[in-house]
């Protein structure tokens, strides 16, 4: 029986360091994922690596679709390609209205959204990441 105490809910657990074999698994899903949404014809797609900024993941996608409809879709084979994979039952958020649809892959988070909700939100910013097109603009 384990007699140290539990941390409490303000202290991060502490992580040991993620071996190559674990850094070769999240790269390999990192690299399904966005391969799937280029050949979904994702637009503005945005790789942003949290690896030593959070410990909730250790990447993030953020891309767009043209329409509700495209951004169902594209969350829909993204999320067979990672059953079909053996990546598991990722968990997914916002299917219904598909305006920002989230799948928490575990490692790998990824934000699918209309153009203007993602004008809206702009979460890159909160990670200090232009998208391409703002990127370009400058």
């Amino acid at each position: 029986m384990n007699r140290e105490p539990a941390p409490s809910a303000h202290e991060a657990p502490v992580r040991d360091e993620p071996s190559e074999e674990d850094q070769s698994g999240v790269a390999a899903l990192e690299s399904l994922i966005l391969q799937r949404l280029d050949d979904e014809k994702a637009q503005d797609i945005v790789f942003i690596d949290l690896k030593d900024k959070s410990s909730v993941a250790d990447a993030m996608i953020v891309a767009s679709g043209r329409s509700h409809r495209h951004v169902g879709a594209m969350a829909d084979h993204v999320l067979r390609m990672l059953k079909d994979q053996g990546y598991g039952k990722a968990r997914v958020e916002g299917m219904p209205h598909c305006d920002w649809v989230l799948i928490d892959a575990g490692d790998v988070i990824v934000h699918l959204f209309r153009p203007e909700v993602r004008a809206f939100y702009n979460i890159e910013k909160i990670w200090s990441v232009e998208p391409p097109s703002r990127a370009a603009a400058n």
